[in-house]
């Protein structure tokens, strides 16, 4: 008979499996093995040609590379923006030529940027009819008009997953997925992402709460990205002692968590020590990179992994982190602790990367600046169905 604990587990899967009717759109979302990157697909124009990009979390707009895509750059629905005009002005940026402009076509010029590579361009600010196919239990188009994005020359696809053509951005920003769905089809200012290491999704929505148990913390500061504050750490129950200056950012470009190294120091020892009490058999092995921790696999048990917690506005409040999204596997031989230290000049002292994000539903409303979180075992991304997490508000 099913334990207890198992039960509730797979209650937690269930819960995604349950279909629901509501008015939302569900971006598929698939992570690419060889570069760990996390991958939507989104089609463009009046003749609706599939388009892969990049999922930014903190991206400031979509861009597209142009250059190299016929069926963008000639569809029939598509239109560069002048720099004087209302939708130069939404992009808040300042009015600059663009990147194929010249003194005649005048084209608004928006700052675009591979967040991977560093890469950055001018590209032209442009529109065009995007459309949305959900393409998982219950498939269904959305059309966006005037959807506006940037256009990029093709050496800024460089680092990308083979045949990704941009990059979706669903940062804080006027232009970005969630606002444009905000004011294009009448969603509100917010998203729910579930990411996993095969199949996803990011689901917005007009109206929504979720049927899941979330906990509940603000998202600090103005700028386009997600950052919360964590206050302080600890490992099976036991605070780490350290300072954290400055906030944490959540990314889905950082394949895995990346701390300031005084920070990580502290972190791995306490780790290692916490995992050696725990059970003799995750014995320490010489490091793997990019990784700077790692256990034999010889008789490793997952459960005996210590549980990391992030503490947030309160003792009430924590990011929890299971050894599913703290070991990661390496080889048959190898596990790491997907944990990286970022050295001492990282602008945000911890990052918490696509790997601890995975399994996890999170609940960005951009209106009220606030971030749900399940940090919940059991939660099965892979089998998501978009109606499923949420109940219509009334």
């Amino acid at each position: 008979m099913a334990s207890p604990s198992s039960q509730f587990l797979l209650f937690l899967c269930f819960i995604f499996l349950v279909n629901g009717s509501v008015n939302s759109i569900a971006i598929p979302v698939v992570k690419d093995a060889s570069t760990l990157q996390y991958v939507a697909k989104i089609h463009h124009g009046v003749s609706q040609v599939p388009i892969n990009l990049v999922l930014d979390l903190g991206g400031p707009l979509t861009w597209v590379d142009c250059d190299s895509s016929a069926d963008v750059s000639s569809s029939s629905s598509r239109r560069l923006i002048p720099s004087q005009s209302i939708q130069c002005s939404r992009s808040g940026k300042s009015p600059v030529p663009g990147n194929g402009s010249d003194t005649t076509t005048n084209t608004c010029g928006v700052f675009t940027q591979n967040g991977i590579s560093g890469l950055a361009t001018t590209g032209d600010l442009a529109e065009d009819t995007i459309a949305v196919r959900s393409e998982l239990e219950d498939p269904s188009i959305t059309a966006v008009d005037e959807f506006l994005f940037s256009c990029a020359p093709t050496f800024l696809v460089q680092g990308l997953a083979s045949g990704v053509r941009g990059m979706l951005g669903l940062g804080r920003a006027p232009i970005s997925l969630p606002s444009q769905l905000a004011t294009g089809i009448g969603h509100q200012r917010k998203f729910f992402m579930c990411l996993s290491s095969s199949n996803g999704v990011v689901l917005s929505h007009h109206t929504s709460t979720t049927k899941l148990p979330l906990m509940y913390t603000p998202l600090i500061g103005k700028s386009q990205d997600y950052f919360i504050n964590v206050k302080s750490i600890k490992i099976n129950g036991n605070p780490l002692s350290v300072t954290i200056e400055g906030l944490t950012k959540l990314s889905t470009i950082v394949p895995y968590a990346t701390m300031e190294s005084s920070i990580y120091a502290t972190f791995a020892k306490a780790f290692t020590k916490a995992a050696a009490a725990a059970s003799r058999d995750m014995s320490v092995v010489a490091p793997v990179a990019p990784f700077g921790l790692c256990f034999s696999s010889k008789g490793f048990n997952g459960s005996a992994v210590p549980v990391i917690d992030f503490v947030l506005q309160s003792e009430m409040v924590k990011w929890r982190i299971y050894g599913s999204n703290s070991m990661v596997k390496v080889n048959e031989e190898v596990v790491c602790l997907g944990f990286l230290d970022g050295g001492s000049d990282l602008t945000s002292s911890i990052v918490l990367g696509g790997f601890q994000l995975e399994d996890n539903v999170m609940d960005f409303d951009l209106g009220t600046s606030m971030l749900g979180f399940s940090a919940l075992r059991g939660t099965c991304c892979s089998d998501f169905s978009p109606n499923s997490v949420l109940d219509e508000s009334l």
